[in-house]
């Protein structure tokens, strides 16, 4: 079996300039690491596993003995999990806190669950505080090319990512955009605006799933800091996990899960998902179930490195018809899996040359001759990047 990768491009090519089909981008972890940095200096944002390594390397030392978190990470190993994912040890501490209440569990007070927690939100938020490079970054073609066409229906862009890198891209692009709040002094997320689509239609809305940065709590509501400046708050607002927030008051997690299951339900729309390793349980389970209930609705998903990698992914694509995989070596497209094998001449177009590369190793059995294979690239944001770029000079071009 095996899959055209040009004729995948072209179908992809005329999704994203039809300006009346509803589209939606998912970004998630792997998309900072398309950032080109200097020498040294890459990534801008670890991906998961080093950015857990660099807040336990922070949290053991010396200076924060008492925090007790060498004793809470030999409960985290006692427990079978994983402890390099500091997004499931910061929702293993929050789950032992709420059950901690009045008094203390697997011996740790709820002050001291409480304390944990505060510590690794703002570890994991020093860390990410970070600002994409001047030169033209992945992020800043992205916008671009949603600022190329003017859309009858407006793009959305889902993410888990708790930096503030696609909000700098945007606003350094003059690309206008929604992520739930109103207001200049102290904004608020506005609840009503989401479940009622209440923004101008050439609004980018921004969904920021698992909280961000720049969000924090009071009392009565959720806020967003407003400029460059980031609210210096005890325990900043990202949620890497499935939280049981109040129904009543509508925690922006809920309102932004509904949202996201309601975007593919509603009519027949695309997602395309880049830097999304489909771990989180939840988000899978909110995208099934509305693939089930509209089948015209389907799932593009541009995966990094091999299709092997993402056994998890595969299970989910092989019962779904409407979900597709596109890995560098192979892909998923209607439940059969096939190496990638181009059956056009694409040597002219240099959208497609860009992303589709052809490798030839040595026959492995030593005989003479070269076995052929075929990558698609953009599953790398930064090849997604240079694709959308190439886009908006065809857009412009045509014009």
């Amino acid at each position: 079996m095996t899959h055209d990768p040009i004729k995948q491009i072209r179908f992809l090519s005329q999704t994203l300039s039809n300006d009346k089909k509803p589209l939606s981008f998912f970004i998630s972890a792997g998309c900072p690491l398309g950032v080109s940095m200097p020498v040294g200096k890459w990534p801008l944002i670890p991906a998961i596993k080093e950015l857990s390594q660099k807040v336990n390397a922070e949290l053991l030392g010396p200076e924060k003995l008492d925090l007790k978190y060498s004793e809470f990470i030999e409960i985290v190993k006692k427990e079978d999990k994983d402890y390099e994912n500091i997004e499931l040890v910061l929702s293993f501490a929050r789950s032992l806190k709420d059950v901690s209440i009045g008094g203390s569990v697997r011996g740790f007070s709820q002050t001291e669950l409480v304390n944990i927690e505060k510590e690794i939100c703002t570890v994991i938020a020093n860390l990410i505080n970070v600002k994409l490079p001047k030169e033209i970054t992945p992020y800043h073609k992205f916008a671009s090319w949603i600022a190329s066409i003017d859309r009858e229906k407006p793009i959305e862009i889902f993410t888990t990512n708790y930096d503030l890198l696609i909000e700098q891209a945007l606003e350094e692009t003059f690309v206008p955009y929604f992520d739930g709040f109103v207001g200049a002094r102290n904004s608020f997320f506005d609840l009503r605006a989401i479940e009622e689509n209440a923004i101008p239609a050439h609004w980018t809305r921004l969904w920021k799933i698992h909280g961000s940065l720049n969000w924090y709590q009071t009392e009565n509501s959720v806020h967003r800091s407003t400029g460059s400046n980031i609210q210096d708050q005890e325990s900043h607002l990202i949620y890497p996990s499935h939280l049981k927030y109040d129904q009543s008051r509508k925690m922006p997690y809920l309102a932004l899960i509904d949202h996201l299951t309601n975007s593919i339900k509603k009519e027949p729309s695309i997602l395309i998902t880049t830097g999304y390793s489909f771990n989180d349980e939840h988000i899978n389970d909110a995208i099934l179930n509305a693939l089930k209930s509209n089948p015209t609705s389907i799932v593009i998903a541009l995966l990094f490195g091999e299709l092997s990698d993402y056994s998890k992914a595969e299970e989910i694509a092989k019962r779904r018809p409407n979900i597709s995989l596109w890995a560098f070596d192979k892909a998923i497209i209607g439940t059969k899996k096939g190496d990638w094998l181009p059956i056009d001449n694409f040597e002219a177009e240099d959208n497609i040359a860009n992303v589709v590369t052809k490798i030839e190793t040595e026959n492995p059995d030593g005989s003479s001759g070269k076995i052929t294979s075929w990558n698609l690239k953009l599953g790398n944001f930064a090849k997604l990047g240079d694709f959308l770029q190439e886009l908006v000079g065809n857009e412009n071009d045509d014009n």
